[in-house]
């Protein structure tokens, strides 16, 4: 009986010593997975560094592709392309104006009333339509006449207090965002088309020409006075209710960059000086890239796989199209290597582009003490139930490294413009204030990043020279930026003057 007691307490010992070296195990596993992890960001964060010496180097090497570029065509991975507009906004501007805004699959007619010297803006509408599948791929023919339709159903509704008067035709700026070799202020050749379009027999001519054929059968008496890109129209946009904007910067789905230059700086202009010595350059700076780019492995792999490997790298560092990919690709290697998300590996974590950043943003943005908004992302979006605190905060943590990096190397890109422009430092005699024109999603709705780039543009200008520049939301450059240009590019400005 004894002997029984004995065996069954030495069992019971052994037991519980078993389930105590399982619990230790299974903790000393997780404990081991846990700095795995915390390796991983660490890496990851060191190799995301940009220390304002390193951000120094980048924006003198914007600076150094900007000249190459304004130097000859193909000189720089900066195209640096003429716009030939010398006029901007000047806020004088009276009277109506159309605005056709052609981006994508859906596009846009405005009619804008200027109301001159103080009047500012006193009227906009518009109408929007989208492109019918068949059109994408079918005629030039086709696409612009149904283009035509729907302006000539537009200007059909003009109240007669939007009449021009006798003699006068209306004018229009276009806003047309594909590649496009432009040769005047109203007249571009189609390059090659993109976003889902192919239309064959549209490349190699003059987009504008193709327009104005399809009004005039339509019936539309319009003159197309400027050819825009969107960054362009911001920079006009922001012009007209700001006197001393000289800078662009669109940073959205996409990222470009816009500013005026002195003709005398521009070696590749042969053409005639404009009155005003200036013309505004298109950088698309998207493609910008330089030995002092912060990229990592994650950066090379996103790289490799995408539609134009080794092309726009700035641009994918920096917009809101790929900083929640990053994001995905560095919490894969964390869930394969480390397992914060359990022994599987999260299938929909494997799904390229299933972490958008508007998403990113929101789990940066949670102010709630469990992290809520973070756990139910990742429930929603990957799947991911019941996550720690620890594992929302590591999560937070990869989104603070990768909007940091992408906002600090956009205030870079800035710097790098300013000081082409010379006007990194306080001038004599100049304009007291260089003002930036911002658009674009990631800049408007992503609060941190936004805060993050404009103190990182201080910090790196100093204390004095960063009170001389501003930055200014300037809304819709390819809506309203497009009249404004209409206007200041008016075939009737003489005449007025």
């Amino acid at each position: 009986m004894k002997r029984s007691t004995v065996g069954a307490a030495v069992v019971g010992a052994a037991t519980v010593c078993a389930v105590a070296a399982l619990i230790v195990n299974h903790r000393m596993r997780k404990s081991s997975k846990w700095a795995r992890a915390m390796a991983i960001l660490g890496e990851f964060e060191e190799k995301c560094g940009t220390p304002d010496a390193k951000l120094k180097q980048v924006a003198d090497a914007m600076t150094v592709e900007m000249h190459a570029g304004l130097a000859s065509e193909g000189g720089s991975k900066l195209k640096m392309l003429i716009t030939y507009v010398d006029n901007l906004p000047t806020g004088d501007e009276a009277g109506v104006f159309y605005a056709l805004d052609l981006g994508g699959t859906n596009f846009r007619v405005l009619r804008v009333q200027l109301g001159g010297k103080d009047g500012g803006i006193i009227h906009q509408e518009f109408a929007e339509a989208s492109i019918p599948p068949s059109l994408m791929v079918g005629t030039s023919d086709a696409l612009f006449d149904y283009i035509a339709a729907e302006l000539a159903k537009f200007v059909a509704e003009e109240e007669e207090k939007f009449h021009q008067p006798l003699g006068k035709q209306r004018e229009l700026g276009f806003t047309f965002s594909f590649p496009v070799m432009q040769t005047s202020i109203n007249s571009g050749t189609i390059m090659r088309w993109t976003k889902g379009f192919s239309i064959d027999d549209a490349v190699g001519q003059d987009v504008v020409g193709e327009l104005e054929k399809a009004m005039k059968r339509k019936g539309v008496d319009m003159r197309v006075s400027a050819l825009v890109n969107d960054t362009v129209g911001t920079l006009a946009g922001g012009k007209y209710t700001h006197k001393d904007v000289a800078v662009a910067v669109i940073l959205g789905t996409g990222t470009n960059a816009a500013y005026v230059e002195r003709v005398q700086a521009i070696p590749k202009w042969h053409g005639p000086v404009p009155k005003s010595g200036e013309m505004v350059i298109n950088m698309e700076w998207g493609n910008f890239r330089s030995s002092h780019l912060p990229l990592t492995e994650y950066d090379h792999a996103l790289d490799n796989e995408s539609l134009n490997p080794g092309e726009q790298i700035f641009e994918k560092m920096t917009s809101g199209m790929y900083l929640g990919e990053i994001l995905r690709r560095v919490l894969l290697r964390v869930a394969e290597e480390a397992g914060v998300f359990g022994d599987e590996v999260p299938p929909k974590l494997k799904n390229p582009f299933v972490l958008r950043t508007p998403d990113m943003s929101a789990m940066h943005h949670d102010s709630s003490s469990d992290l809520r908004v973070v756990g139910d992302k990742l429930k929603d979006i990957l799947e991911i139930s019941n996550t720690s605190l620890k594992t929302r905060k590591l999560v937070v943590e990869l989104c603070n490294i990768v909007a940091t990096r992408g906002a600090r190397l956009a205030a870079a890109g800035v710097l790098g413009i300013l000081k082409k422009m010379g006007s990194d430092t306080p001038r004599q005699g100049g304009p007291e204030k260089t003002v930036v024109a911002m658009d674009g999603g990631l800049y408007e709705h992503y609060t941190e990043y936004r805060m993050v780039l404009e103190n990182s543009l201080k910090e790196l200008l100093g204390e004095e020279s960063a009170t001389s520049i501003i930055f200014v939301h300037s809304n819709d450059g390819s809506g309203i930026g497009a009249a404004l240009l209409a206007a200041s590019h008016s075939m009737y400005l003489e005449d007025e003057s």
